[in-house]
């Protein structure tokens, strides 16, 4: 005979709320907890960032938005099973800290892919048409200086992936039909055939930088990566080639970046992200007129939110019932004899 689930108490951070306590969003994947009798959720009473450990006091699990969660964070709760990531990028997660503390941390893995590759595609479009400055000719009565800006579409340009995983490999899928040349790709991960699958050639970062139309990193943040593309990379570009970054700030150098840029040693740049997050004052980068910005929110959208929400809500819901969730980033938790204990204890 089964036995019933203890009660479940999953907390989110303050980020998805109003001030009035309603949320920021319209779906954020609530739904799924609906009829889990075992299993409630709260909500931060205030947004803070590194999250605080008496904010988690009582939780079994968290989902984040974007606060950074340390050490500290998780050292005092032994409670805490879980930190889920509302999202794919960990690199605010002290992932170690976690896995000593004995707590799972996972991402929302496939649940971004459409609507970031959407985005990425959206942005080579407005790069080469020159959206942005097209409409600031007509906003200041400028019209006659329309035939300078001859745009350029993709149909023969060369896309390249710095990362192909799910967003990369989603981004090759929709530029299919736009007549482009065969997708580069980037990826010590994968193999020459994992690339074939997906539509894109495997080739070395030098490669991909040098022969790539559009270079559009889809990676994550790690030792390996940080500083990934700075002077000497962005010196291999094509003059008229576009960066385009929807994954973080630290993978590109953003001194260089900016150098390059202002001397148009490339073309231009589309940038989700930055080295410090958030931008509360106006960016250099907004000083150039061959730059998109964006606060690390191009590619969110209603059905972004709800794919989201729903994927780390049946993680939760998952982990309550006994079952690992999908995403998980430090699988070695999993045979901690801590968390055993706290896994069974937690779910009756």
């Amino acid at each position: 005979m089964s036995e019933t689930p203890r009660r479940f108490r999953v907390a989110f951070t303050g980020d998805f709320f109003s001030p009035d306590g309603t949320t920021k969003y319209p779906d954020i994947g609530l739904s799924v907890f609906e009829g889990q009798s075992h299993l409630e959720w709260i909500k931060f009473r205030e947004h803070k960032t590194p999250i605080a450990a008496d904010q988690i006091a009582g939780a079994q699990g968290v989902i984040v938005l974007t606060p950074s969660v340390t050490a500290e964070t998780v050292s005092q709760n032994r409670d805490l099973l879980a930190v889920g990531r509302f999202g794919v990028g960990y690199d605010a997660v002290d992932v170690e800290a976690c896995t000593r503390a004995d707590v799972v941390v996972f991402i929302t893995a496939g649940a971004v892919d459409r609507s970031v590759a959407e985005a990425t595609v959206g942005w080579m479009i407005a790069l080469g048409h020159h959206f942005r400055t097209k409409d600031i000719l007509v906003r200041t009565g400028r019209w006659d200086e329309r035939s300078r800006y001859m745009g350029r579409e993709l149909r023969d340009r060369t896309f390249g992936a710095i990362g192909l995983g799910g967003i990369g490999r989603a981004t090759v899928a929709l530029l299919r039909g736009f007549g482009m040349k065969t997708p580069l790709a980037f990826d010590p991960h994968i193999d020459a055939r994992t690339a074939d699958a997906a539509g894109a050639r495997k080739v070395a970062l030098d490669e991909l930088l040098a022969e790539a139309d559009f270079v559009s990193i889809h990676c994550p943040l790690t030792d390996q990566t940080r500083g990934l593309i700075g002077r000497r990379e962005l010196a291999l570009m094509k003059r008229d080639a576009y960066l385009i970054n929807t994954a973080r700030g630290g993978i590109v150098d953003e001194d260089e970046l900016y150098a390059a840029l202002e001397l148009h040693l490339i073309a231009g740049a589309a940038l989700d992200c930055f080295a410090e997050e958030p931008v509360t004052r106006p960016h250099r980068f907004g000083q150039l007129d061959n730059v998109l910005l964006a606060p690390h929110s191009i590619a969110w959208t209603d059905e972004l939110f709800r794919d989201i929400g729903r994927s780390v809500c049946q993680g939760m819901l998952d982990l309550s019932l006994g079952k690992m969730p999908r995403g998980v980033i430090n699988p070695q938790v999993a045979d901690r004899p801590g968390f055993q204990e706290k896994w069974a204890r937690l779910r009756g």
